[in-house]
């Protein structure tokens, strides 16, 4: 099933007339003419007059990812709104009193260096599991804000796992990414069982499950529990994680293909790419895919096609919670071998803006999480052009609210164009048929 929205009938199937979207389908039962006895069970016609409206929230289209059918505006929309992002960001530049032109400039320079590349791999993997994560609740119209601290907790207790087994490679990798997954799934099933059983709202669960994992991580991280204190300095971290656990970089690999890079890029990269290629497949290509999308539009229609809604919510956030476990990996097992105080946080709140500026796509996705990793990695910089690093922020909120606006406007435009030509279709449907009528008599 793509991903635009499908009208459901009760029995929760798809029409097969294939109308365009927010369409009145013509009446399957001729109206009944004066004196004509209503027939018992019956339905009745649906009277002909304008297309009605739209019924998707445009907050639900756009978590669920809905835009242009069109293959032009589904390229024309991003590129546009790219341009205006890029409009509205140079004139900001030229606000602060710095040269755009030059300021960009230097940003690209600065990002397409050898070393720059690397990192920008890097953050990319890292913000791509994040925005995944996010998207799978997003599918679903379910807020997931609580990545932040399913991945942090998951990392953490990982971490604490791997630095205290030393077990052979590659039975050492798998059960510390097994096991993130399993305490981020299970972190995230907490919103989703409150939601069903409670009517909790999964917004406010899972911002409070953030506190929380940021109070016991607090707790736990201390050298009289699950940590110790790195010699020579105040950080405090887990125990190392042995060479057997950890995973090397591609470096080797890419290398034999002929790129060399500097540094080391993640060896988990190709598991980022494996999660995204999963992801669509489930999404697109099978029934709990199917149930998932359906789940979100309508629970009644759902509800009706034999789909427990209650349930798929739980499904939903425990699949979200278990990706959001692997977006500490790469670092953890790839660079840092620990979780101490410094691991990266806030990845799960930037995973939000990167999946809404991809549509909750794989492959749009993938190409924000690129995109913001270059912002990231640029905005240092940007201070030797006498431009305050912030500025970067404030680009990255043009380009996602930009994009957003520029997909909706787009796509309720696409929508009035297939109402109207429905609305010209049947009314010339309606024009024949008296046509054929009048030379029958």
């Amino acid at each position: 099933m793509s991903d635009e929205r499908k009208d459901l009938n009760p029995a929760g199937e798809e029409p097969a007339g294939g109308e365009p979207e927010g369409a009145t389908p013509p009446a399957d039962v001729p109206a009944p003419r004066p004196g004509d006895a209503p027939e018992t069970g019956t339905p009745p016609a649906k009277a002909s007059g304008p297309v009605e409206p739209e019924t998707v929230p445009s907050w639900k289209a756009m978590l669920q990812g809905l835009g242009p059918r069109g293959l032009g505006l589904k390229i024309g929309a991003p590129v546009l709104a790219l341009l205006i992002s890029l409009g509205i960001t140079m004139i900001l530049l030229r606000v602060t009193g710095a040269d755009p032109v030059s300021s960009i400039q230097s940003m690209i320079d600065y990002g397409t260096t050898d070393n720059s590349i690397v990192d920008i791999i890097n953050r990319a993997t890292r913000y791509y599991l994040s925005a995944v994560a996010v998207a799978i609740g997003f599918r679903m119209a379910l807020l997931n804000i609580g990545v932040d601290g399913q991945y942090r907790i998951a990392a953490f207790l990982a971490a604490a796992l791997g630095g205290a087994l030393a077990l052979p490679a590659p039975l050492g990798q798998m059960l510390t990414i097994v096991a993130a997954m399993v305490v981020g799934g299970l972190w995230a099933a907490i919103a989703g069982v409150l939601k069903v059983t409670r009517g909790v709202s999964e917004v406010l669960s899972t911002i409070m499950l953030n506190a929380i994992a940021t109070g016991l991580i607090a707790y736990l991280l201390n050298d009289k529990r699950l940590a110790e204190v790195r010699p020579g300095s105040n950080n405090v971290a887990t125990p190392q994680i042995p060479e057997s656990g950890r995973v090397g970089g591609l470096n080797g690999f890419l290398s034999s293909i002929g790129i060399d890079l500097p540094g080391d890029v993640y060896g988990l990269l190709p598991l980022a790419i494996l999660v995204g290629v999963v992801f669509w497949v489930v999404i697109n290509r099978t029934r709990f895919g199917f149930d998932l999308k359906v789940s979100g539009l309508s629970p009644s229609a759902a509800q009706a096609s034999g789909v427990n809604a209650r349930r798929m919510i739980v499904y939903t956030m425990v699949a979200s919670g278990v990706v959001a476990g692997l977006i500490g990996m790469p670092e953890l097992l790839g660079a840092s071998y620990a979780y101490s105080l410094n691991f990266p946080a806030g990845l799960g709140f930037t995973g939000i803006t990167v999946a809404l500026l991809g549509r909750n796509h794989p492959a749009g996705i993938a190409l924000a999480a690129l995109l913001f990793a270059f912002l990231d990695q640029t905005s240092d910089v940007l201070q030797e052009v006498d431009v305050p690093k912030e500025i970067v922020g404030v680009m990255q909120g043009v380009v996602v609210l930009t994009v957003v606006i520029v997909y909706e406007l787009v796509r309720r435009w696409e929508i009035r164009l297939q109402q109207r030509a429905v609305a010209a279709e049947l009314a010339t449907g309606h024009d024949l048929a008296r046509e054929a009528a009048g030379s029958a008599s």
